[in-house]
């Protein structure tokens, strides 16, 4: 038995006709004849568990919601996104592209996820934080404010990203960790333990064994390098015609 509806009421976004649903049965917290919010197609909100959509809402493209995950207030899911579990997506919030929320984790206020990012257990993004790239947030992370994370970084266990934060390319944030003010956190970075980090550049974490040095490129930079190995410059000379004949 199916336990919603498409109904006419009818809106059009980025040139697709979306379609208010109309619960068929009880289910969850939804009452029979109670009106959700808006979707392109029945493949974008399952049948099955209670996955709702609602208030004005809009889930469209070839999104899906499902399990018991929740999207309401004036949230969106495009693209090929899925929200699953017991996910809650409220507020302004959007989820893009290839993204997964899923577990009990939730998305609101004014907050981003997109393109590749995962958010899952019991992660909180919110604000105007953005989660991008092929970033993952877990376990109890937060990340909030106008933080950004993206690239390939992690930030899990109960570590928090806030502010004016960025977190990029391979880093980890985890454990009890804070990142947050104008801190940016890149490159191979883990930040982790009981750290708080409140401002600078931290891009590379290295054994203690292991010895960084200095290669000079010219009078204003340098390079901060372990174990260099530098090749030998040799200068090619392009041959003439006469050095040929």
């Amino acid at each position: 038995m199916k336990k919603y509806k498409l109904t006419k009421e009818v809106k059009e976004e980025h040139g697709r006709k979306l379609y208010r649903i109309k619960a068929l049965i009880d289910f969850g917290n939804v009452k029979k004849g109670e009106k959700g919010g808006f979707i392109e197609k029945e493949e974008n909100l399952s049948q099955e568990n209670n996955a709702w959509v609602s208030g004005n809402a809009q889930v469209y493209d070839d999104a899906r919601v499902s399990g018991n995950a929740q999207v309401y207030d004036d949230a969106r899911v495009s693209g090929n996104a899925w929200v699953s579990g017991n996910a809650y997506i409220s507020d302004n919030a959007c989820v893009s592209g290839n993204a997964r929320v899923s577990g009990n984790a939730q998305v609101y206020d004014d907050a981003r996820v997109s393109d590749n990012a995962w958010v899952s257990g019991n992660a909180y993004i919110s604000d105007n934080a953005c989660v991008s790239g092929n970033a993952w947030v877990y376990d109890d992370a937060r990340v909030s404010d106008n933080a950004r994370v993206y690239g390939n970084a992690w930030v899990y266990g109960v570590a928090c990203v806030y502010g004016d934060a960025w977190v990029s390319d391979n880093a980890r944030v985890y454990g009890n960790a804070r990142v947050y003010g104008n801190a940016r956190v890149f490159g191979n970075a883990w930040i982790y333990g009981n750290l708080k980090i409140k401002g600078g550049r931290f891009f590379y974490t290295k054994l203690k064994s292991e010895t960084i040095e200095r290669i000079e490129n010219d009078e204003e930079y340098e390079t901060l390098c372990i174990n260099p190995e530098l090749g030998e410059f040799i200068i090619v000379r392009k041959r003439t015609k006469r050095q040929e004949s």
